[in-house]
C-alpha cells in the first residue's frame, strides 16, 4: 500500500480477531471507520444543540446519504440504522495523543442526537431555528425528546504504546529541550488506577449519559509495542505480545458472556425504522 497509513491497523486486526470468536448463532455486523485513501469521511457535528435541543434531529439531518457536496460515511454506510438494530456495540481503537482517535470523536459527536434529539424534523421545517426553540419550550417537547438508543450495551477496548521508544526511564520525551515543562508525575493517565483507558472516558460517559450501558469490565485497555520503534509495532508484532493479547481475548469473552446473559433488545424493528434518514431520501447509499 502506498498511501497513509500504509499498513493494516492493529484495530482492524483486533476487530477480525474478535469476529472469529463471537458465537456463530449471532448476527454480527462490523465496520472499519479508519481512514483510507479516497474513502468518504465522517462529517463533523454542526453543534445544533447550542441553538436548541430540538434543532438537533434524530437521526442527524445535517447530512444525508449519497451527497455529492458533503459526502458522509455515517450515512453512506447507514451507521445510524445499524446501531439502532443492534443489541450491543463493541468499539476498538488506539489511544491517540491522550485521546480517542479523530474518527471515533467525529462519530460520537454525530451521535449526540441519540440523547434527546428531535425525531420530528417536520415540526421545525427541517432546520428552522426559531421553530426549534419554540418546540423545545412547548409541552410537546417532553413527549418527543428521549434517549433513542436506550438500553443497549457498549464495550470499549483501547490500546496504547506506553510512549514507544520516545521516552526515557522517567517517562519524559527524549527530544524535549525544556524538560521542566513536562512533569511525568502529573501525567493524566499513568499514575492512576484506571490508567490509559481514561483516554476513552468521554465516549464511555457519553454512552452512559444516553442511557446506554457500559459495564466497567467491558471498558479495557492494554499496551502494545512499549519501548519499540513505531516501525516495529505493527499488527504482526502485536499478536506476539501474549500478555496484552490475553487482555483483549478476555474482554471479548466478557462481552460475549454479558450480551448472552442480558438477552436481545425489544422493539428493534421500531428503533431501526426511527433511525432512517429524512435527508436525500432519493439518493442511493454507497460504501
Amino acid at each position: 500500500m502506498h498511501s497513509c497509513p500504509g499498513l493494516d491497523s492493529k484495530a482492524r486486526a483486533l476487530m477480525h480477531r474478535m469476529l472469529g470468536r463471537l458465537p456463530e448463532a449471532w448476527q454480527v455486523d462490523h465496520e472499519d471507520i479508519g481512514n483510507e485513501h479516497g474513502k468518504v469521511r465522517i462529517q463533523p457535528c454542526n453543534a445544533c444543540v447550542s441553538s436548541s435541543m430540538a434543532l438537533c434531529v434524530w437521526p442527524c439531518n445535517c447530512y444525508g446519504p449519497g451527497s455529492e457536496n458533503q459526502p458522509d460515511l455515517m450515512w453512506n454506510v447507514d451507521l445510524y440504522g445499524r446501531l439502532a438494530r443492534s443489541d450491543a456495540w463493541a468499539f476498538i481503537g488506539p489511544v491517540c495523543r491522550y485521546a480517542p482517535t479523530t474518527n471515533f470523536k467525529l462519530m460520537f459527536d454525530r451521535l449526540v442526537c441519540m440523547n434527546g434529539g428531535n425525531p420530528r424534523p417536520d415540526l421545525i421545517d427541517k432546520k428552522n431555528t426559531l421553530k426549534a426553540q419554540a418546540l423545545e419550550r412547548s409541552a410537546l417537547w417532553t413527549e418527543l425528546s428521549k434517549n433513542h438508543l436506550s438500553g443497549r450495551t457498549a464495550a470499549f477496548f483501547c490500546y496504547g504504546d506506553g510512549g514507544a521508544n520516545e521516552e526515557d526511564e522517567r517517562g519524559v520525551p527524549k527530544m524535549l529541550e525544556h524538560r521542566e515543562w513536562f512533569d511525568p508525575e502529573n501525567h493524566p493517565f499513568r499514575n492512576t488506577e484506571d490508567g490509559e483507558r481514561l483516554a476513552y472516558q468521554s465516549l464511555v460517559w457519553q454512552c452512559r449519559y444516553s442511557d446506554i450501558e457500559v459495564p466497567d469490565r467491558l471498558w479495557k485497555h492494554t499496551t502494545f509495542g512499549a519501548g519499540r520503534p513505531f516501525a516495529d509495532d505493527q499488527a504482526a508484532e502485536m499478536v506476539e505480545e501474549t500478555q496484552s493479547i490475553a487482555v483483549f481475548d478476555q474482554w471479548v469473552a466478557d462481552f460475549i458472556a454479558h450480551v448472552r446473559d442480558k438477552g436481545p433488545m425489544p422493539d428493534i424493528v421500531a428503533a431501526e425504522r426511527g433511525a432512517q434518514t429524512t435527508t436525500n431520501k432519493d439518493k442511493p447509499t454507497s460504501g
